[in-house]
């Protein structure tokens, strides 16, 4: 099979999957709610998250050419930035919580307070991994890597997309995270993510990173992540805000709270 064909066959297999994972958490919803409350605008969230991210796995239905590093952008964008916030805003952690019995909750809260989870969901730590990472793609041959890899390509994708749900997850997501730090620190670290996505989009545009791309393209590619990345984290800061209540009760109670419900259902 030729190397395009196995690039089609991964995206549309990322793509189904993610319609899947929708599908699968819309049914765990509707059990949910039939039991107990569930927030109604979670699911939508989710489910706009799911769908933006089979868009960004799917580059024929983007408007550049599948080669085109403005479209390799967007599905950085989206895969890495506008998706993980939709899929966050949707509390899955949460909803698993409800939808497990107590052996599986149990587990799933032992996952969440082990101690590699505890590293990772700092915002810190998260901000590391997509920083990092997105430094060693342009500013090494791994870009250049990538496009003759199938498989390469395909883990990129993954980095992205974990990597991006983690740093969401930890700076404005509903679901519980173990020793969450205050909401000024998250924002610190947030306006740090501005910085670095910004920083990086300028020397694209100059063209002074390891991308092998015509000068139109990695200005326009530079553009979008400059652009784009202000409003997905210009979101990822309103959701942070729009949950903030600085006289609710401590914050170590919430965050023992779902866990301690699950281990006692």
């Amino acid at each position: 099979m030729p190397q395009h064909d196995h690039a089609a066959a991964g995206a549309y297999f990322g793509s189904a999957a993610a319609l899947m994972l929708a599908c699968v958490y819309v049914t765990l919803a509707l059990r949910a709610a039939r039991r107990k409350r569930w927030p109604a605008a979670r699911t939508p969230a989710f489910v706009a998250g799911a769908a933006l991210l089979a868009l960004g796995l799917a580059p024929q239905l983007l408007p550049f050419g599948a080669s085109d590093f403005r479209n390799h952008m967007l599905q950085h964008l989206l895969i890495g930035m506008v998706a993980p916030l939709g899929l966050v805003l949707g509390a899955p952690v949460t909803l698993l919580y409800r939808s497990f019995g107590k052996r599986g909750a149990r587990l799933l809260a032992r996952l969440l307070g082990s101690g590699y989870m505890r590293v990772v969901s700092q915002p810190a730590a998260a901000l590391v991994l997509g920083t990092g990472g997105m430094a060693l793609l342009y500013a090494t041959p791994l870009y250049a890597a990538s496009l003759e890899s199938p498989w390469l390509h395909g883990a990129v994708h993954v980095h992205f997309l974990l990597a991006g749900y983690l740093f969401a997850w930890s700076i404005a997501g509903p679901d519980p995270a173990p020793r969450r730090p205050s909401v000024p620190h998250r924002l610190v670290v947030l306006g740090v993510a501005i910085f670095a996505h910004a920083a990086v989009a300028q020397l694209l545009y100059a063209g002074l990173l390891a991308v092998p791309a015509p000068p139109h393209e990695l200005r326009g590619g530079a553009e979008l992540m400059y652009y784009g990345g202000d409003l997905a984290e210009l979101a990822l800061a309103l959701a942070l805000v729009r949950g903030w209540r600085p006289g609710r009760r401590p914050a170590a109670a919430q965050r023992s709270s779902v866990p301690r419900a699950a281990a006692s259902r």
